[in-house]
């Protein structure tokens, strides 16, 4: 029996992506404010998000949200979970402007690649070179046993600026949104707010895309594992916590 390998993300990130998790919600709120960037977007934004969210039945406050993305259909969802709810509800789809790499998990620093599978928004940004940005967890424990062991690369982000070598550019008034939302939700208690990167939809079509266009046995066992989480959600509305078995694969 293969032991399983529990996420412990605060002993993944240390320094300043420690230091943003461990302060309290609204002393990081005041902190990220005096950012013009992000005082502009969000007393903009956030009383649109509010009302939007309440015209969805959600009763608030904004405090756990989930993000998943899809290369293919290059695609970005946010969904929420009100409190006492215990299942999840899309509020908001984007697109993502432009991607490079090919389907398939990053492995390398330098290979240009996106990644793929379970990770969390760990930093957030607010005086980005790409005008807000947000921290994606890659590497996770995943990526370090399956990847290049001295340089599996990192700095993944979600941002504006619409240009990328390996994050996921957004139109700015697109990040602006959704840096909003995640600091919302930071601000309301959930410092880890999890993303998951799939290379598609798991439909039949995307399926039968990918096995016919990448003959590659470790993408297909790869793909494979990660669909159990997608199905997992698309049956239930609900996420399960990361865990990992010795050899890098997810366990669900």
């Amino acid at each position: 029996m293969k032991r399983i390998f529990f996420l412990c993300l605060g002993l993944l990130f240390l320094g300043q992506f420690k230091t943003q998790a461990q302060v309290d919600g609204n002393a990081f709120l005041d902190y990220q404010l005096t950012f013009p960037r992000v005082n502009q977007a969000y007393y903009k934004l956030y009383p649109l998000v509010n009302e939007e969210l309440r015209k969805s039945g959600f009763k608030g406050p904004l405090e756990d949200m989930y993000i998943r993305s899809f290369k293919l259909e290059n695609e970005f969802e946010i969904w929420v979970k009100d409190r006492g709810v215990d299942t999840y509800a899309l509020f908001r789809r984007y697109n993502v402007c432009t991607s490079s790499g090919v389907l398939g998990p990053k492995r390398q620093e330098g290979d240009l690649q996106v990644p793929e599978g379970l990770y969390f928004i760990t930093y957030f940004n607010p005086s980005s070179t790409y005008y807000l940005s947000l921290l994606v967890s890659y590497p996770n424990y995943s990526d370090r046993i399956k990847g290049h062991k001295e340089t599996p690369g990192g700095e993944i982000y979600v941002h504006g600026g619409c240009a990328t070598v390996g994050c996921l550019p957004m139109r700015d008034d697109f990040i602006k949104e959704i840096y909003v939302m995640c600091l919302m939700a930071r601000t309301n208690g959930q410092t880890n707010i999890p993303i998951h990167i799939f290379p598609a939809r798991f439909t039949t079509e995307s399926l039968d895309y990918l096995y016919k266009n990448f003959e590659d046995e470790e993408k297909h066992r790869f793909w494979a594992n990660l669909k159990s989480g997608y199905d997992y959600f698309e049956r239930t509305h609900k996420i399960l916590p990361v865990m990992y078995n010795q050899d890098g694969k997810y366990v669900f």
